[in-house]
């Protein structure tokens, strides 16, 4: 039972379940239960069931009647997470209409059972709301949704307020909303983004770039919620950004338009770069540490920049490369070697390359000879792509679990794209057989 639970539910699914769930039950409560568990079963087996009977119990003792099996076997047997969408009414004041659904990539996708539609899913949903406007917003409250669509009245709601849904992320769900509740999320955010909170921003980053990629949304709206982005100081709203914006710069690269978005994203880089810069050393030779959440954001906002082409960045990541092959010292601080390797391999010689592949054969340091041969797949030659992956082939070159690698970093690389699938089709079975 336990390895058909965790197929179904993994571990990192498991945990934004149980974040959820401890969420909607009050954390007191839920300590409360998780002890009454621990109690009852010591020195003896327990059920998943045992579980959830267990915490409806603590609930019960505090005057809540939730059944959290009912609850969470809809969350942890069926496949997928909803996505909530929230709209206003416009013919009724204050009344707002929730609905769910299966979220998905591709809507076109047919299931393998016909009776495992779309329509056939349903949850039992724990949404968090607030109402917000320029300068304020509300405690959440908290409203189960439990059908494909309902009605609810939002008393505070006014015509220039704006709805929040899944405040914290607390929620293992995508939310979406009307248009005009994201212009008016939008318009926060440019005006006084503190308003919304650090990880209520990162959720909505994260959610438009999905949606849109799902085609629930127009793909305008991602791009403007993070017109705000270079007043952003904090690293999760950072993170979130780039995580989408990875895969859609390698979406766009080969467009007509793709300069206009090359440009935008570089806009809102640019006056946080300057202002982060890069870490420095003292006079001791050791790296100043500021805070890690510092250090993070150094580091994305970093990535960014020599990603999408700042000038500067890729000015000192080459002065870096050079000071290395010059001095045969390396001084690059270690939490930015594979943005500095990666951007000069990319940038300068042939002779660059040779020194990575040089230091990637002498290195004993694991985690150094990783960060080496992710960076030799950075190249624009598309020759030098090539050798690697014929070289990677060779088990006393590069290691049988280290060769997918190189092919799917090679893939990532745009130069390499085509190289690297046709690498894969002409060696399928030499690779299948390692």
């Amino acid at each position: 039972e336990m390895e058909t639970f965790f197929f179904l539910c993994s571990f990192p699914q498991g945990a934004a379940l149980i974040r959820m769930l401890a969420n909607f039950m009050g954390h007191s409560v839920f300590q409360m239960g998780l002890q009454d568990y621990l109690t009852i079963h010591k020195y003896g087996n327990a059920a998943r069931n045992d579980l959830w009977n267990t915490l409806s119990k603590a609930l019960k003792r505090v005057g809540k009647s939730v059944n959290i099996q009912e609850v969470m076997d809809q969350w942890t047997l069926q496949m997928g997470y909803p996505v909530i969408t929230i709209l206003g009414n416009e013919t009724t004041d204050n009344v707002i209409v929730i609905s769910q659904a299966r979220f998905v990539y591709d809507s076109d996708a047919k299931p393998k059972d016909p009776a495992l539609g779309d329509n056939s899913y349903l949850w039992q949903i724990p949404l968090t709301i607030a109402v917000g406007n320029t300068s304020h917003i509300s405690s959440e409250a908290i409203i189960w949704v439990s059908n494909k669509s309902e009605h609810h009245r939002i008393p505070a709601l006014e015509e220039a307020s704006w709805l929040l849904g899944n405040i914290n992320q607390t929620g293992y769900f995508r939310v979406n909303y009307d248009v005009r509740n994201w212009r008016l999320l939008i318009g926060q955010l440019t005006r006084n983004h503190e308003v919304i909170s650090v990880s209520n921003r990162a959720g909505l980053i994260d959610d438009a770039f999905n949606l849109a990629r799902a085609g629930y949304l127009p793909q305008n709206i991602p791009l403007e919620v993070i017109r705000y982005l270079s007043e952003e100081k904090d690293f999760l709203p950072w993170h979130a950004a780039s995580r989408a914006l990875y895969p859609l710069d390698k979406l766009l690269d080969r467009t007509e338009n793709y300069n206009i978005f090359n440009e935008y994203i570089l806009r809102q880089v640019a006056s946080m770069y300057l202002k982060l810069g890069w870490p420095t050393n003292n006079l001791n030779k050791s790296l100043v540490q500021a805070s890690y959440q510092h250090e993070e954001l150094r580091r994305e906002v970093i990535m960014l920049a020599c990603s999408f082409g700042n000038k500067h960045c890729h000015q000192q990541a080459a002065t870096l490369i050079s000071d290395w092959i010059s001095s045969n010292r390396n001084r690059i601080p270690l939490n930015v070697r594979d943005i500095v390797y990666c951007t000069g391999v990319s940038l300068m010689d042939e002779d660059v390359w040779e020194f990575i592949w040089m230091k990637f054969h002498s290195t004993t340091a694991v985690s150094e000879k990783k960060i080496l041969l992710e960076a030799l797949t950075c190249s624009d030659d598309r020759n030098l792509l090539n050798r690697l992956l014929n070289l990677s082939l060779n088990s006393e070159v590069v290691l049988d679990q280290d060769a997918i690698d190189v092919i799917i970093h090679v893939a990532r690389n745009p130069h390499g794209r085509d190289l690297a699938w046709k690498f894969f089709r002409e060696k399928w079975k030499i690779l299948n057989a390692r």
